[in-house]
Parts: structure tokens; sequence; C-alpha cells
């Protein structure tokens, strides 16, 4: 099941299932499930295994028929739909499905100006990004919307305003699943299509769980098959992918726990900061990492240092009898001891200057969240990222105090 991918930004998913420590609050009782239910055992949804219920720290929880000029694609298709039936309220025969969704979300295309400038710079040029590529996106489909004013006695500009289109684009950003596609007239050609899945996507994620997702095309059904046990009042989870917890936060408005994946970019500007200035094949370096895409991803994780970023690292303090070597540190090849300890004090250095500046991030948050009530909410998803990131910083740093202890 995935919640929420685009074609070039996101990756299929392969959603897997755990049970957890802590058992749930049944919610079967409440009005909305009761009704989903009705409605899924009307269109021959059979399996009731899975009960909804709130776990402590967990989320959540046809038009007619018209001759298109180019060919609607999915998402757009899928987005018109929900905000049309959510406008048809009662009368939707989607109804019990739409009242179980989010009323609003946290993607930071939805976090207000000022706590998106209060994200990691990298995660914060991402989120500007999707901000504009989503406003450009609603502009374009503003022809499409007003083709359909036969269908509603309301202007369509009131019906498909942004704040409506918003909130269907991250309602499918952050719950759909990925099928193969059959190819329609309708429709433009993807290589996979977007679609909704009720009830499924009341499954949260976790990192460390596994199973097996996908339409059977033998049975017409979307599957999820286990692979680890699961007992009885314990909550089912899915894996959205190995994604770290920018990467979460940006495409499905949450922050992880104790991420595995969780990681801390260094951009090239951190990379060089405390490399000598002096240095005349300095930007021969850096153009041989761009060369060898060694500029991008690189990290502090859990386990201290990425490869990537010490071999970086490694090649930037070549010396100059040392340069002519530059291949074999891209190899992972020891060059001199020399160049392996002044690779880990310039990582120890960064490590440290990303601490301080986290620190000062979380005490503006917590400047903010006294003085901004209103955007608490906003405030605290934004502080838990920092919280982690903070964590696996404190942790590389532990790490390379220990690998520098070897050269001394």
């Amino acid at each position: 099941m995935k919640k929420g991918r685009g074609r070039t930004s996101r990756i299929r998913r392969r959603k897997l299932f755990r049970s957890s420590e802590s058992r749930g609050v049944n919610e079967s009782y409440k009005p909305e499930f009761i009704e989903l239910k009705k409605w899924l055992k009307e269109r021959k949804f059979e399996d009731m295994n899975l009960t909804p219920a709130r776990f402590p720290g967990t989320g959540r929880g046809l038009m007619s028929k018209i001759s298109l000029q180019p060919p609607l694609s999915p998402l757009l298709a899928l987005c018109t739909f929900l905000v049309a039936e959510k406008h048809a309220g009662d009368r939707s025969v989607w109804k019990p499905y739409l009242e179980v969704l989010p009323k609003a979300y946290t993607c930071p295309v939805c976090l207000e100006p000022e706590v998106v400038d209060l994200l990691p710079k990298p995660l914060k040029a991402k989120a500007r990004e999707q901000r504009t590529r989503l406003q450009a996106f609603f502009t374009s489909s503003r022809d499409f919307f007003s083709s359909l004013r036969p269908l509603f006695s309301e202007a369509v500009e009131s019906i498909f305003s942004y704040s409506a289109f918003l909130w269907a684009w991250c309602t499918v950003n952050t719950r759909a699943v990925y099928m193969k596609p059959r190819r329609r007239r309708c429709f433009s050609a993807e290589p996979d299509t977007y679609a909704l899945a009720p009830y499924l996507d009341l499954l949260n994620h976790s990192p460390d769980v596994q199973v097996q997702a996908g339409f059977n095309e033998e049975t017409r059904c979307y599957e999820i098959r286990t692979v680890s046990s699961c007992r009885k009042h314990e909550e089912v989870f899915i894996c959205y992918g190995p994604h770290d917890n920018q990467r979460l936060l940006l495409e499905y408005g949450f922050v992880s726990i104790h991420n595995p994946h969780a990681c801390v970019y260094v951009s090239k500007d951190i990379l060089v900061k405390y490399l000598p200035s002096t240095d005349k094949q300095m930007k021969k370096k850096i153009s041989i990492l761009k060369d060898h895409d060694f500029i991008e991803n690189l990290t502090f994780g859990w386990d201290g240092p990425s490869w990537r970023l010490l071999t970086a690292l490694k090649l930037l303090c070549l010396e100059a009898e040392e340069f002519t070597c530059w291949k074999k540190v891209l190899l992972g090849e020891i060059i001199s001891d020399t160049n392996e300890k002044t690779s880990l004090d310039i990582a120890q250095k960064i490590c440290c200057y990303f601490i301080e500046e986290t620190n000062a991030m979380l005490q503006k948050v917590s400047r903010m969240k006294a003085e901004e009530i209103a955007l608490i909410n906003q405030l605290t998803l934004v502080e838990t990222l920092w919280t982690e990131e903070l964590k696996i910083l404190q942790a590389s740093a532990g790490i390379l105090n220990n690998l520098q202890t070897a050269f001394t």
C-alpha cells in the first residue's frame, strides 16, 4: 500500500507488517467505522480480521463521462474525485470512506511558512519545491475544473479551491497504493497508477516490519501478507519503504522515532567548511567528486559518518603529493595514516557544528512554541525531527571519537 509517491521523487514500496508491544483502544464502535465496515461489506470486502484501534503514539489513525483533451492524469482524476465527493456530502456514495479520512494533514505543503523556515536546509528546499510544483499543478488544472461546470449548481471555483485541492492531493499522496495501469483513453499513460484502498490505508508505518503487498490479478484484490507473526490485540503495521525522517515528513507528514534509516545530510558548503582555503587543488577535487557522484547524499547516521561522506573527505584531504592517488580513494583504499586521521578530524568538526546548530534550532522552536500557541502542533512535529537528528549526531560524535583514538 502506498502512502503517496510520485514517479520521479518516490520509489515503489514493498509494504511490511509487524505487531507492537502495547494494546490499542478498540475504535470499531465509533459510528464512522461502523458505517465504513457496512459500506465495505456492500462492496464485497469480506476480510474483517483487522479491527480499527488507536494505539499510543500513532496517528490517524463518478463523475459524468467527459471527453478530455489531453487525457487526464490518474493523480488529477483522483484529486478531482475526492473534492467532488466531499462536496457532495451526505449525497456521496463514498461518504463512509470520506468520514474516516483526516480533516487536515501535516505535510510541509500544509505547514505555515514560518514553520517551514525551521526545517533542516535540505528538507526546507525540497518542501518549497514541492509547494511550487503543487501550486503549478493546481493552476494548470483550472481549465479542466472549469469544464466541469455543467455538473454542479455552484461555481466550480468555490468547489475546487486551492485548499480543497490541497486536502485531496495530500490524501492521495499519503494514502494511495500503486497498481499496474490498465490503459484507458481517458487517462494519460503512466508507468504506475494511483489507487485508493479504503480500510487498508488505516494501517500505520513502522520501519522494521516485513510484509508482501500487491494487486493479485487472479483474485482481483489488493493483498497484504505478513512475513512475521502478529499477535491478537496488537497493532499491525506496514512499511512505506526504507525512508529517512526527512523523506517521511516531506511525503507523509510524520517523523518516525528511532528510525534506523534516519540520517543527517551534509551539503557541499558544509563539506568544505573546515578545509584549508589555501588548497589550490580544491576546485579540481570538488569537480572530481561531482563527476563521480560523491557530492550528494553524504550523511551522518546511527552508525557514524557514511562511507560516502568519509570517502569524500579523504579525497578532499589529500596532500598535494598524494593527489594523483584520488582514484584509489574512491575505490576505498587507504592512502596514508595522515589522510585517514585528517579526514576523521574534519568529520568530527562537521558533526560538532551540526550538534551546535541543532541545539540552537531546538531552542528557537521551544521559544516559538511558547509564543505561537496556534502553531504548537506543527512546531512539535518540527521539534521531533530536530530531536531525532540530534540523537543521530551525538551517536556519530561518539563513534568518531573512538575512531580518532586509534590514531593517537
